[in-house]
């Protein structure tokens, strides 16, 4: 959980102005992302639970506003900054936000936050940080899990991650995006997501023989076991593992040409009467190297994938911005933009549509919140928190995980695709383009 201070320092000077300023009004901010990383068709949104906790419990102690205090940069910062303003700060805004499990495209708001201007800013960091993370391991397990083709895929990542705590926001990340489960415990305890795990090596290095430390293993878990037999040979393994009658529910394989191994392991079991007894693969898979390994028929029941899935290593970080769109002066909402060269942003609060027929996904609708929205079509952005308390209901993270599978499921066939994914049809609204041509003009001659 992100703390007050999880944030950049610009966030405190520009507060701290604004206070200085009296620039306390209404403001509002949208968090997006401009571009899809490369290969990726979509984006799958996720963190807001874990955003709204962070809103809700914001609140600075004494230590560190005394810290606060102390940074160089502050020293000209009002006395009334730090007595008055910071002890007494909570979050007091609105969040309108697309649901978790959503499918999501380049500029379309995830969340829109309006707030006191100070409070609005604050927060920037942390909200990123939040939730552009498990987006993207949300969004590179739906890319997993669809290459299993329907096979359990388990998020095995934990040790590769960047920190524990990245290690369990990757679990709830990689499961809205539809992975069965975890190994990493405090996931499961935290989350409530399946935590499933085998053995290492050193369990068969650690006994005199590896046939004895099946046994001693079996003798705990029974036929629940699931056997890692690739740490001497896997053949030899399973033989052994047939003649000594144990049943275990699966072996795994780690290491080595799975595809090869996978058919030599599930004819040596066949021909043991250990027909039922699964094939589980892991070892520096991703969604490539699973995809070659069933279009090859290769005969593995399910997958464990790890450091691709819990750093989503081919595109690990998502260009992701948090930008002032609107805000209020003397009363009045003022739109305001960025003109940067290739920074440009869309003036005003925005909502999203999407228009579905029949249950597929066609296009989605890029309008402002004032619009009415086309016919047809399905708002995105919720309310989510109002005056500083959280609205609505709770969703259960297994149905988050499911409303994700059905979305995705939903989207045309060439948007999903994993190399050189089509692009989604996302209509800018005519009032947005009309109001962003006269904001432009407005800071142009204002500026001259």
């Amino acid at each position: 959980m992100p703390t007050t201070l999880s944030t950049d320092l610009y966030e405190f000077t520009m507060a701290a102005g604004y206070y200085a300023h009296g620039e306390l009004g209404s403001a509002t901010f949208e968090l997006w992302v401009r571009e899809l990383p490369r290969d990726r068709g979509f984006l799958i949104a996720a963190g807001l639970e874990q955003a709204l906790d962070y809103l809700s419990r914001l609140q600075f102690t004494r230590e560190e506003i005394e810290y606060l205090r102390a940074v160089p940069a502050l020293r000209s910062a009002p006395d009334g900054f730090f007595n008055d303003y910071l002890p007494a700060l909570r979050f007091t805004g609105d969040v309108w936000a697309v649901p978790e499990g959503t499918p999501i495209f380049p500029d379309e708001p995830l969340l829109r936050v309006t707030a006191p201007l100070p409070e609005a800013q604050i927060i920037e960091t942390a909200l990123l940080a939040t939730v552009l993370f498990q987006t993207s391991i949300a969004s590179k397990a739906a890319r997993v899990v669809a290459a299993a083709g329907g096979r359990p895929v388990i998020e095995f990542g934990s040790r590769r991650a960047h920190g524990t705590a990245a290690a369990a926001l990757a679990a709830r990340g990689a499961f809205i995006g539809g992975c069965t489960g975890t190994s990493n415990v405090e996931a499961g305890f935290r989350f409530g997501i399946p935590i499933s795990g085998t053995m290492a090596h050193s369990w068969v290095m650690a006994h005199a023989t590896e046939m004895e430390g099946f046994r001693r293993y079996m003798e705990v878990f029974g036929e629940e076991s699931v056997l890692l037999i690739d740490t001497y040979d896997p053949i030899r393994a399973v033989r052994g593992i047939g003649r000594a009658r144990m049943h275990p529910s699966a072996v795994r394989l780690d290491s080595g040409d799975l595809e090869v191994l996978s058919r030599q392991v599930r004819q040596a079991l066949d021909e043991a009467g250990l027909r039922d007894t699964q094939i589980f693969a892991s070892g520096d898979l991703d969604e490539h190297r699973i995809t070659s390994l069933v279009d090859k028929g290769a005969p593995i029941d399910g997958f464990g994938v790890g450091t691709a899935l819990s750093t989503s290593n081919d595109a690990p970080a998502l260009g992701g911005v948090y930008k002032l769109v609107e805000t209020t002066q003397d009363g009045i909402r003022v739109p305001t933009l960025k003109l940067s060269a290739q920074k440009e942003t869309y003036a005003g609060p925005k909502q999203v549509w999407r228009r579905t027929v029949k249950g597929a996904a066609i296009s989605d609708y890029l309008g402002t919140s004032d619009e009415e929205g086309p016919g047809d079509t399905e708002a995105l952005l919720e309310p989510v928190m109002l005056a500083g308390c959280r609205v609505g209901h709770r969703r259960a993270l297994d149905t988050v995980r499911s409303d994700s599978l059905n979305a995705v499921r939903a989207l045309p066939e060439t948007i999903r695709r994993l190399k050189k994914p089509g692009h989604y049809p996302v209509q800018v609204s005519e009032p947005i383009r009309q109001l962003a041509d006269k904001v432009s003009e407005r800071i142009r001659k204002t500026r001259h």
